[in-house]
């Protein structure tokens, strides 16, 4: 695609970025085939080669409209394009670009807009204001809409952390809305990892990892909860205290995981966060590395007669992670039967905050997401995000939790 861009960003990092990936999009529109809401709605400006028009006339001068950022606020940054794109475009990388001048460029949003938006960035980010909000919530929740009252559904309570006691030691992410929504996942990891010879170490109030502020155009607030989360893990690192960073959520993972992108422009910072990323892994790598292990518990178990469950794999685990097919085998080393699901590269339509400023799309694409998971009639659904486990879990007619809690299960029993 030829481009080219307005005096306003042609010489600025952004330009230079965006006019490398616009030149590598040569229309093909194979996009369009795994872009959920071009299924859903139909409009090639709700699909990726039509987003990245709009973003190529908008940093070419054209005026930017509330429509452009409309359609901008649909793209759910699944990154589904980008496993299908035969060229290489980082459709996720132009649309932050995209987002972020159009913000600066469209008339501004209505005040509700602003306050509720502000409101997200600035609560959820918070694990102790947002724990005290959903605690609220939760007791307010028979005076609730039905629908707003079952995304305050009751998660599964706290279990047993094990003690420190190995000689390998881990750190794990706390993160931000997963203490309040999914509080057991990390300690069902820390007694997987604690039965293969890993002890889980947990940093107090770590908090978010940039990524809610991040995507809500808060940039500097992102980088900002990054620069804490760094600050925080790297003497441990550094000391040799610990083998590295696991991460339970994969949408925190595939952020962290462009760090380097993050502090791109930052020398101490990008130094400092190379040497983290380097040694942080999902959850999903770190037991893939340890199936010896494994094998030696789960052959004490009797792994039969589990039932049959169904994975939705994130959209940050498949395409923005790149990592397919190793959940599943450690489920099905467990023992359980993994029922099959349609178009499984598709969105749920959590998407981090989308599901709260997009309900209507992420309702729909929430509810076919549930008739394909649940077609196979499985016991339960598993899947890798707190997101998704909360997003799935408000019309769920099976329990939706996280692998890593079914795999803690299969070893407790």
């Amino acid at each position: 695609m030829q481009t080219k861009l307005a005096d306003f960003i042609r010489d600025t990092a952004d330009g230079a970025e965006a006019d490398a990936i616009l030149r590598k999009c040569v229309h093909c529109g194979f996009c369009t085939a795994t872009c959920p809401t071009f299924q859903l709605l139909g409009d090639e400006l709700d699909s990726p080669r039509g987003r990245i028009y709009l973003i190529k006339q908008m940093l070419e001068g054209e005026a930017v409209s509330a429509r452009t950022q409309l359609h901008l606020d649909r793209c759910l940054t699944c990154r589904s394009c980008e496993t299908t794109c035969p060229s290489g475009v980082e459709y996720g990388r132009l649309v932050d670009i995209g987002r972020k001048w159009a913000e600066n460029l469209a008339p501004p949003r209505s005040a509700p807009q602003q306050v509720k938006r502000w409101l997200l960035a600035n609560t959820i980010s918070q694990p102790a204001v947002f724990g005290a909000a959903y605690r609220v919530a939760r007791a307010l929740r028979p005076l609730m809409p039905s629908t707003l009252a079952a995304k305050l559904a009751p998660s599964r309570p706290r279990g047993v952390w094990p003690s420190p006691r190995h000689a390998r030691k881990w750190l794990v992410l706390g993160g931000c809305a997963q203490p309040a929504l999914t509080p057991d996942v990390n300690a069902a990891a820390a007694r997987v990892l604690d039965r293969i010879g890993i002890s889980l170490i947990e940093v107090r109030r770590d908090g978010c990892c940039g990524a809610l502020r991040s995507h809500l155009n808060d940039h500097e607030g992102g980088r900002e909860d990054a620069s804490r989360l760094l600050q925080q893990w790297q003497p441990a690192l550094e000391r040799g205290e610990v083998e590295g960073v696991v991460i339970t959520a994969s949408g925190c993972g595939s952020f962290v995981r462009e760090y380097r992108h993050l502090f791109r422009d930052d020398a101490p910072m990008l130094a400092q966060a190379g040497k983290v990323v380097a040694q942080t892994l999902d959850i999903a790598e770190l037991i893939a590395r340890e199936t010896h292990a494994l094998d030696e518990c789960l052959v004490k178990r009797a792994l039969g007669g589990r039932g049959a469950i169904a994975f939705h794999s994130p959209c940050t685990l498949q395409h923005g992670l790149q990592i397919r097919g190793v959940v599943e085998g450690l489920l099905q080393r467990a023992g359980y039967e993994l029922t099959p699901v349609a178009d499984a590269h598709l969105c749920c339509g959590s998407a981090g905050s989308y599901s709260l400023l997009q309900p209507e799309i992420a309702t729909s694409l929430r509810d076919n997401k549930l008739a394909a998971l649940a077609a196979g009639k499985p016991v339960g659904i598993a899947s890798a995000n707190v997101g998704c486990i909360a997003h799935l879990g408000s019309a769920a007619d099976v329990p939706v939790r996280h692998w890593i809690e079914w795999l803690d299960e299969a070893l407790s029993t």
